[in-house]
């Protein structure tokens, strides 16, 4: 399938470069964004995705190229086959991420204009309800979704054992023989999947997280999660107040100043 989307020849590599072909700067990227609008007719919203690494400046390039969204994916997002050195040591945590990137727009006078969109280990709704505080648009999800799909359960241990693995660490997604029959194109294996009772599980996760979003909403007086904000927070440790700009518990100042928001006194 993928050979075919992709018009190779089926056992031929397909190459994927560490960065986009079609663009080396910014000056590139605009023009990217201006071939999509006319590709579209100008009817289809252009979304730039990025890697959390020089978090401020990336969004600044991305939102001045005319992107209608950014998405920064934090550090803590999942992904089927990377090397764990990698996926544990590489990139801008997320935490960090939605702050420098509200920084970044509100900058450029574009906060609340260019939609901010976050992702990376959001787990439930409690860290999508902070991640709206902070200034995200808008959450999304992979790998809490594939965990609800039955991704890494205790079943089929056999074959996990087969792949030199055991259910909870298996990332063997890209060899096409997921045990429980999710990432694969195997009849057998798919069979594994009851695509009505994993939608299910999917679409009953999705709505705990919604209500659980506006239990927090409603917890700190507000009748909408997007009218959540920085003043809605608290930071339990230095490190959080720092990072974020939030003041610390206890004594409602940012240690170190923080970024993007001033001190909040009485």
């Amino acid at each position: 399938i993928i050979a075919e989307q992709r018009y190779l020849p089926i056992g031929v590599d397909q190459r994927s470069p560490a960065r986009h072909p079609d663009f080396l700067g910014p000056d590139d990227m605009i023009i990217k964004v201006e071939e999509l609008r006319e590709a579209t007719d100008w009817k289809v919203p252009i979304f730039i995705k990025m890697g959390a690494t020089r978090v401020f400046d990336d969004v600044r390039l991305a939102a001045k190229a005319g992107a209608d969204a950014v998405v920064v994916d934090g550090m803590e997002g999942g992904t089927g086959a990377s090397p764990e050195m990698l996926q544990e040591h590489t990139g801008i945590p997320t935490l960090a991420a939605v702050c420098e990137a509200r920084a970044a727009l509100e900058d450029l006078g574009l906060y609340g204009e260019v939609q901010l969109i976050i992702a990376g280990g959001i787990r439930h709704g409690v860290d999508a309800a902070k991640a709206l505080a902070l200034g995200a648009d808008a959450v999304y999800i992979g790998t809490s979704a594939l965990i609800a799909l039955n991704c890494n359960r205790s079943l089929y241990v056999e074959d996990y054992e087969e792949l030199g693995t055991k259910p909870g660490f298996c990332h063997h997604c890209h060899t096409g023989r997921c045990p429980v029959g999710i990432t694969t194109q195997d009849a057998e294996l798919m069979k594994r999947l009851p695509i009505d009772e994993a939608a299910e599980r999917v679409s009953s996760y999705l709505r705990s997280m919604v209500s659980e979003m506006q239990m927090l909403a409603r917890a700190c007086g507000k009748a909408d999660v997007h009218d959540l904000d920085p003043d809605d927070l608290r930071a339990l440790t230095s490190e959080a107040s720092m990072i974020c700009g939030i003041p610390l518990v206890g004594t409602n100042r940012v240690v170190g100043g923080g970024p993007g928001w001033e001190e909040r006194g009485h």
